[in-house]
């Protein structure tokens, strides 16, 4: 259960960081392993760390940075690996978006994060945070 917390903290602090506009926050929570990536939405695949940076400064410090929630989180682990399915809430509209983490000590790191349109809103309630493991 401890590993799902602490996944579940991390993806957390990413929708945090990301809401706040803190770039120190989202330097620390993605991982410095090869093969960062991240596709947002309507965009192309970014690759490497550097560029994925880049393209959440550019978002943030754009003209209207979207205002971002993480609803209904569901964690998968898978050793080293994990990842949570989750649903972003976007001025009234919904993305359902996949962050995938690499274990680093104890803690979980960022690799892939990936959004896009959802089919359905989705459905809200004190139960909604299933949990798989």
């Amino acid at each position: 259960m401890r590993d799902t917390e602490t996944l579940l903290f991390a993806n957390e602090f990413f929708y945090r960081s990301f809401a706040g506009r803190d770039m120190k926050g989202l330097e620390e929570i993605w991982s410095h392993a090869a093969g960062v990536s991240c596709t947002h939405p309507g965009w192309n695949p970014v690759i490497g760390r550097t560029a994925v940076m880049a393209s959440f400064r550019a978002i943030l410090e754009g003209p209207n940075p979207p205002e971002v929630q993480c609803l209904s989180p569901v964690p998968v682990l898978l050793g080293e690996s994990a990842y949570v399915l989750c649903f972003e809430a976007l001025g009234g509209h919904y993305l359902v978006a996949t962050n995938i983490f690499v274990r680093d000590g104890r803690l979980w790191r960022l690799h892939h994060h990936h959004a896009g349109p959802a089919g359905r809103a989705p459905e809200i309630s004190e139960t909604s945070t299933g949990l798989v493991n």
